[in-house]
């Protein structure tokens, strides 16, 4: 029996107000453990959990495959999204620099999807990430051929600009738009949030914990090798020093509501309207739980205030530019 949490909503689909991303079950975040991965995904739906988000690329297909496990008895507790477009090298399983946002691999992502997770129908499909060498109205006419089919119940783009936000809306209407936002990852709010708002499409937030730095573990701040955060500017040289630093003052804040840090920085984004849905990533029932609490954690604006004025050093990938442009035109 599942347990309240509050909801939201992503285009007529009802989700918790916090999702669970499932990525480093199978993928860039060390050693994949099967068990664990299973017993947590139960674990989220039984805490009421609902929104799953996974892609392809993710492990080749390996953790679309891991979900059907879960899917197979539970996918009426299930609002489930996965993506495509980011191409990856079958050998190492990372990606190769390359998208294909074209019509005919849409069509032969979403029948190949469907086959591994098991299901007759996804509820929330992304364009992982725009081509730019596809103009975005081919792609998302795709994704609407898919929901005139059937396979696809809501249509929705992962690290757009603006503009593209726009005018994939004006082909089909966009229920969500996921991208990375924290207290450590601000580029949305000068455009895209305001764009989302403005077309009604709910933007869903991942990395909401700045991919762990957020949570205060010694863990996080110092990634092992096989670990991709090592390549990122944030956890290198002196930024990795001044934003071990700002988390310290945000444990200090997370200490005056008898909460963890990352809980707070979980709080802070939820209150950034109720059309914003944190997707927290993890693969351990331990760090889930303690994300789950946030969803009813009350944090005085002052303290929110304060977290929001909050600079982190360094920037949040090294290609941060998918935010600030556009596909081709079409025609």
């Amino acid at each position: 029996m599942s347990t309240q949490i509050p909801r939201r909503s992503i285009g007529d689909l009802e989700v918790s107000a916090l999702g669970l991303g499932c990525m480093g079950m199978s993928f860039a975040y060390g050693e994949a453990d099967r068990d664990e991965a299973l017993a947590t995904l139960n674990r989220a739906l039984d805490l009421g959990v609902n929104l799953l988000d996974t892609a392809d690329m993710y492990g080749n297909g390996h953790n679309e495959q891991l979900l059907a496990e879960v899917l197979r008895t539970r996918r009426d507790e299930v609002v489930l999204a996965t993506k495509f477009g980011i191409l990856t090298d079958p050998e190492t399983s990372m990606p190769n620099g390359q998208v294909d946002g074209s019509a005919a691999y849409a069509r032969k992502a979403v029948d190949a999807s469907l086959s591994r997770l098991g299901v007759d129908q996804i509820d929330l499909y992304y364009l992982h990430r725009p081509d730019p060498q596809v103009p975005i109205e081919e792609s998302v006419g795709a994704m609407a051929q898919m929901v005139d089919a059937g396979k696809v119940r809501q249509i929705g783009l992962s690290e757009a600009s603006a503009e593209t936000l726009r005018r994939a809306n004006a082909v089909h209407q966009i229920a969500a738009v996921q991208t990375e936002w924290s207290i450590f990852s601000r580029d949305i709010e000068r455009a895209v949030v305001p764009t989302a708002r403005e077309l009604g499409t709910t933007v869903v937030a991942y990395s909401p914990l700045g991919r762990g730095l957020l949570t205060g573990s010694a863990a996080a701040a110092k990634p092992g090798d096989d670990d991709f955060r090592s390549t990122l500017p944030r956890w290198q040289g002196d930024n990795l020093d001044k934003n071990v630093a700002l988390v310290e003052r945000i444990r200090e804040i997370a200490d005056g509501v008898d909460s963890t840090p990352g809980q707070v920085a979980l709080a802070w984004l939820l209150a950034q309207g109720e059309d914003v849905v944190p997707i927290p990533g993890t693969k351990r029932r331990k760090y889930l739980e303690e994300n789950v609490k946030a969803a009813t954690l009350v944090v005085p604006q002052s303290a929110l205030d304060e977290l929001s004025a909050l600079e982190p050093a360094g920037d949040r990938t090294p290609d941060m530019s998918w935010v600030e442009r556009d596909t081709v035109a079409a025609g």
